[in-house]
């Protein structure tokens, strides 16, 4: 059996070494047409800023090495031109010069490129840079050594956006970000981001929300805003978002998804049963709801390449969909997502609860605590986790991958609060942070509390509703949210008689635990309220100019 793959790295050489490791009889080519067909892209940005000294630490195999070892034809700088589906061949360019190549089985692994959008100038933009793959970072590290560069510039705020701001920064740059969103990562929802955004400001990085660059002036010295603002830049990084590399298959005549990625079905197989295709090229189902998406992660990639690879080899396998678990570093802190955000649940009419809590990473007495802010999405009738977001300076990682496990596992908040993990001050709290906010939806699921969200709250008082602001008299005098009375909650007992039956109330504190309880007390006694989920310190990130 000949096996073809076009396009190494990620997918690409998962497929090929799982097949050698099932079958050494099998001939397995690898035409990459690149230079390097092994590489940690992920660890681009970090080469660019420094962290990582050595270009060879992110070669993760040669064409050398990957022959010694597992015998693949492995031929970098071999770009194949043209798929022959009738006569099961493609057409390869090497160095100026042509050739064909045969196959039994053939791989398609060709990635995603940058976004490249049609603006004025961009042709004539000489200092204009993405970031794919080894040689683009290069060319990047290139320019920073030689040329005088204090100003640069990234459009698009995404996670490779944020590195790269981070890592340009470290390498002492003036850094301005400019996002058409209104937030920065967008995959996150706005609450969470804000505290990304305040973390980039707090390290001196320019962030231009709800911007538009129209136009390069000057050879790309100068980028032009959709509201006239005319922007000097020394060095511009484009980083807008990806497009799957679907043209071989498109000209081929294979099927398409959306966004012109390449179908295929639960087999990884595409319209042409001898043709197989992976990574970031494909089109997936979003593990949550079924829907078609296109998620251009590393992960994915190399758990398809493996199952291609036993497919092929006979095993029954069946690609059942991707996540999109993902984690960036910001300067100090990781902001982390997995399953669907609330943007996306209201885009597709899908029902859920949200909740919000700020636990520590470890117990909160061992020196050295800090706390996240952490958020919860769930089905409101059966309690099944549909997303989760958290951002922090610790413990971020090991939160969502607990939870990434939850929804994979089609787990429920009841299931959270019985999960046992591992405990002792210095890692954990006894009641970890997936617990608690298992607790807390599970309260909210039970009908122990109603919650009110960020974005409801203010709202609600201008209709009418008291809010009382049950901590301290102390916190209380270092800002609330406006309109908000002051009952601390050791206090509430003996003070029912200040708040009238005939309100709706709405309670809160700093971060939802304290106003929880306060809800309890009150709901008890008569009276109808709702917890603002998240509390103060919640509401204070996303409004700190309303807060007084």
């Amino acid at each position: 059996m000949k096996y073809v793959i076009i396009g190494g790295v990620a997918g690409g050489m998962s497929a090929a070494t799982r097949l050698r490791r099932l079958n050494e009889e099998a001939e397995i080519i690898v035409l990459e047409r690149g230079p390097y067909v092994s590489f940690a892209n992920c660890g681009l940005p970090y080469f660019i800023g420094g962290v990582i000294k050595e270009r060879s630490k992110l070669l993760v195999q040669t064409a050398e090495k990957l022959y010694q070892r597992f015998r693949l034809d492995v031929r970098t700088k071999s770009e194949v031109t043209r798929i022959d589906r009738e006569q099961k061949k493609v057409l390869i360019d090497h160095n100026g010069k042509s050739y064909e190549e045969t196959y039994d089985v053939l791989i398609l692994s060709t990635g995603a490129r940058p976004m490249r959008p049609p603006i004025e100038g961009i042709d004539q933009a000489d200092h204009l840079f993405t970031l794919r793959d080894v040689p683009d970072a290069e060319h990047i590290v290139q320019y920073l050594q030689q040329h005088k560069v204090d100003h640069a510039v990234i459009i698009g705020a995404g996670f490779i956006g944020i590195e790269m701001a981070e890592n340009l920064a470290e390498h002492g740059l003036k850094v301005t970000i400019v996002e058409r969103e209104h937030q920065v990562l967008p995959p996150l929802d706005p609450e969470m981001a804000i505290v990304v955004e305040a973390e980039l400001k707090k390290h001196g990085i320019e962030v231009l929300k709800g911007k538009t660059v129209t136009g390069f002036d000057e050879n790309g010295a100068i980028l032009v805003l959709d509201d006239g603002m005319r922007k000097k830049t020394d060095l511009t990084l484009l980083s807008v978002g990806v497009v799957p590399e679907s043209s071989l298959a498109e000209q081929a005549g294979l099927a398409l998804g959306i966004r012109r990625s390449i179908s295929v079905n639960d087999h990884l197989q595409t319209s042409d049963s001898n043709i197989y295709a992976i990574g970031d090229a494909i089109e997936v189902a979003q593990t949550v709801g079924g829907r078609p998406a296109v998620i251009p992660l590393a992960s994915p990639a190399n758990r398809q390449g493996r199952m291609v690879a036993d497919i092929l080899s006979g095993m029954k396998r069946s690609y059942k969909g991707t996540l999109g678990t993902s984690i960036v570093k910001a300067f100090d802190l990781s902001a982390a997502v997995t399953g669907l955000s609330e943007k996306l649940l209201q885009r597709f009419n899908i029902p859920y609860e949200a909740l919000h809590t700020s636990p520590p990473d470890h117990a909160s007495y061992y020196p050295g605590s800090a706390q996240m802010t952490l958020k919860l999405l769930f089905d409101p009738e059966s309690g099944k986790v549909l997303g989760a977001q958290a951002v922090g300076k610790k413990g971020v990682d090991k939160t969502i991958d607990v939870l990434a496990t939850a929804i994979h596992g089609q787990m429920t908040v009841n299931d959270l609060t019985e999960l046992e993990l591992a405990y002792a001050p210095p890692f954990n709290s006894a009641k970890a942070p997936v617990n608690l906010i298992g607790y807390a939806s599970e309260n909210l699921l039970d009908g122990n509390v109603q919650n009110v969200q960020w974005n409801e709250v203010d709202q609600l008082v201008q209709q009418g509703e008291m809010l009382i602001d049950v901590r301290t008299e102390q916190e209380y005098g270092n800002g609330t949210i406006q309109g908000a009375v002051n009952i601390p909650l050791d206090d509430l007992r003996e003070r029912l008689s200040e708040i009238p039956k005939n309100r709706d109330l709405i309670v809160t504190c700093q971060v939802g635990l304290r106003g929880y309880l306060a809800a309890r007390i009150l709901a008890q006694n008569g009276y109808s309220v709702k917890n603002l989920d998240g509390g103060y310190k919640l509401y204070s990130s996303v409004f700190p100019e309303i807060v007084k």
